[in-house]
């Protein structure tokens, strides 16, 4: 049986792989015919691709370090822990770069094809975005796929051999999926932001230039800090989310206790950690189904093609893992009754919770909605009520997301149990290869109105570049919406299976190493995020005092005589970004295992829950506040409240400076954060029993 779902999960990897090369090769197809556009996206693939080199060359000796730990740590067949961990890190910057390379390729070609309307603009940027989406999902189950077949090989496939040895080694490829998309995300962030923030304060509104002018020197840093950070970091971190919530909930599977005994009861068990990789399989179909149904009339706004595109993959997706998990499971069913119905309820809660969240947080941060439009009013009398409201609605929209994830929790679990979260967990995810694609086509169309504006293209093919964009602004900030609720629901099962692996039968919450342990871990996210917002301060003012430099030594760049130093800008952002993402990834990799050998495993648990909760709001918090800021400003520049260069623009750029890091940086990195730290306490949770025993 397992031999039948391995080749069944390879079959899945390979149509997911198959149509990101079939469409990378269409894009790289369509034509690029105005010289200066090819010029300029030549700029921002070649600072792309250095940087991610050198982002990558500096985690290579941490990777390797922290493999060489792994199996010096472990013992017998879990030292093979390490090699899947490098399996998982290869894996997760591998899909960061692919669709990072395809999204450089897509942004000239949506800006040539916009010329023909909004629907050949649309196809190619969201095509770019589609490569990116299937390749994570693609290389998540090919990366699960070789770990398991390796380690059942190895060790056996029985469900015993599963709990004691393969699903170890297999954690480990989550945990090296984690590690980069935390540097990733990180780094790619404090690239983005470093140069947004200086194109924006000295450009916009300093010099007085439209954004996006090639006169300023940020701007080339600005398009390359889209796609390393929006591209290449949303990638690994949703790649680490699928991985995460399709092994725990593999994991989970095994410590179900059956109604059957024996080898029957072993055989539901199997079939309970086979399920998530087939439901995966399942996924990967709806959405390449999905990604077809995405078109857009002249006329009609692109978000309802996208909305088309992402509910009709959860549909069929829905209605295909009935039958499945129905056929798979038979009659079978765990203790107490719970069985095939009950589970397929779990896959729905998740996809209704997804969905749901999707709405809200279209709701708090879409275009012309009333929280968007509060903000917009407020700029009128400044920058301060501006940030005071957008503030407000960001802390507004905890509350209904946080009933959402509790909704999801409880739901899931009164179906199944915690397997039934881990279901839950995976069906917020299960059509990620779609929601991926509607996330990564959001920076695809915002670079190809940079470009359109640098190489002088017609208002036309702005004003087509500019509804592309808006749009992706709010299907970026769903897409976080929808990382931050699995994280919830992930950490969770991985919280679980630490326990299970650490041998804690209950948690006292009123013992004291717990509730140091709940303090400390709640003010983690608060530490972390102060040091990723502090880092992009540091190389933002960096950012604004060259653009400064350059525009006061070399006047004739205003004046369109003089080209600026495109690449002193790039390179100002490279440094800061490797630099400052050091010291908040350490503190997130460090902080469990420090805890667990000296505070012991109970202080450790408490620690894991505190930055679950803490983490998930701030996380709601900062990319909701950040969303919404975003919009407000666009909203503005669209004619809203005076239009451009009215104060109550003014007021929205520092706005939208402030939501920038917010929502792009410290908030994204928290959900990795809190999954990062749980995976790592589960790798190290045999090592902590045997250190306290």
């Amino acid at each position: 049986m397992l031999h039948i779902i391995l080749i069944i999960t390879l079959c899945g990897s390979l149509a997911a792989l198959l149509y990101a090369v079939l469409r990378s090769r269409w894009i790289l197809k369509q034509p690029v015919e105005n010289e200066d556009l090819r010029k300029i996206s030549g700029f921002v693939a070649d600072g792309a691709m250095a940087f991610l080199k050198r982002e990558y060359s500096v985690l290579l000796p941490f990777v390797i370090i922290a493999a060489a730990f792994l199996f010096a740590g472990q013992r017998g067949a879990v030292r093979f822990q390490s090699l899947s961990f490098l399996l998982g890190a290869f894996c997760s910057g591998l899909a960061g770069f692919a669709g990072m390379v395809i999204a450089t390729a897509s942004n000239s070609r949506t800006t040539q094809a916009a010329q023909k309307g909004i629907n050949p603009a649309l196809r190619i940027a969201f095509s770019g975005g589609s490569v990116m989406g299937m390749s994570v999902v693609g290389l998540a189950l090919l990366g699960v796929f070789l770990v398991l077949l390796a380690a059942i090989q190895a060790f056996g496939g029985t469900a015993g051999e599963l709990a004691e040895s393969v699903f170890p080694v297999l954690s480990g490829f989550s945990l090296g999926a984690s590690c980069i998309a935390l540097f990733a995300r990180v780094g790619g962030g404090i690239f983005t932001k470093a140069a947004d923030v200086g194109a924006d304060l000295v450009g916009k509104v300093e010099a007085g230039i439209p954004e996006d002018d090639a006169r300023n020197p940020a701007v080339i840093a600005d398009s390359v800090g889209d796609n390393v950070g929006d591209v290449a970091g949303m990638g690994a971190d949703l790649f680490e989310s699928y991985v995460g919530s399709l092994i725990g909930s593999m994991i989970l599977g095994l410590s179900v206790v059956p109604a059957a005994s024996g080898s029957a009861g072993d055989l539901f068990r199997l079939k309970l950690a086979g399920l998530p990789l087939l439901l995966c399989v399942t996924g990967v179909v709806s959405s390449i189904i999905g990604i077809f149904f995405v078109k857009v009339r002249e006329g009609r706004s692109p978000q309802r093609a996208l909305n088309t595109g992402s509910i009709g993959a959860a549909l069929i997706a829905a209605a295909l893992a009935y039958p499945l998990i129905r056929f798979f499971l038979g009659t079978e069913s765990m203790a107490g009754g719970i069985g095939a119905g009950r589970i397929y309820l779990a896959v729905i809660v998740g996809l209704l919770s997804g969905s749901l969240i999707g709405i809200l947080t279209e709701f708090f941060t879409g275009t012309d909605t009333r929280p968007v439009r509060a903000i917009v009013h407020s700029s009128e009398t400044g920058a301060a009520t501006n940030i005071i409201t957008g503030l407000g609605m960001g802390m507004m929209s905890c509350f209904p997301a946080v009933l959402l994830i509790v909704a999801a929790i409880m739901g899931s679990y009164g179906l199944a149990g915690f397997y039934g979260v881990g279901i839950g967990a995976l069906g917020m995810l299960i059509t990620l290869g779609i929601q991926l694609a509607v996330d990564a086509y959001g920076p695809i169309a915002d670079n190809a109105g940079g470009l359109a504006v640098m190489a002088e293209f017609p208002h036309e093919v702005r004003t087509i570049t500019d509804k592309l964009d808006a749009v992706g602004n709010t299907t970026a900030a769903i897409g976080k919406g929808f990382a931050i609720g699995s994280a919830a629901l992930t950490a969770i099962i991985l919280f679980t299976a630490f326990r299970e692996q650490a041998g804690l039968q209950s948690i006292d919450l009123t013992s004291v190493p717990v509730l140091a342990g709940l303090l400390l871990g709640a003010v983690i996210p608060f530490l972390f995020s102060s040091l990723s917002m502090t880092a992009i301060g540091r190389a933002a003012f960096a950012m604004i005092e060259e653009v400064r430099r350059q525009f006061r030594e070399r006047p004739g760049i205003l004046q369109d005589t003089e080209e600026p130093d495109y690449k002193r800008c790039i390179g100002i952002s490279t440094a800061a970004a490797l630099k400052e993402m050091l010291l908040p990834g350490f503190i997130a990799i460090i902080t469990p295992p420090l805890v667990g050998f000296t505070g012991g495993i109970e202080m450790l648990a408490g620690v894991l829950v505190g930055v679950t909760v803490s983490g998930v709001i701030l996380a709601t918090f900062m990319s909701n506040a950040g969303g919404a800021w975003d919009n407000a400003k666009k909203m503005i520049e669209g004619g809203a409240s005076g239009g451009r260069g009215s104060d109550a623009h003014k007021a929205s750029v520092v706005g939208d400076t402030v939501g920038d890091p917010f929502k792009d940086t410290a908030g994204p990195a928290l959900n990795i954060l809190i999954k990062l730290m749980a995976v790592i306490s589960l790798v190290i949770a045999p090592m902590l029993k045997n250190f306290w025993r």
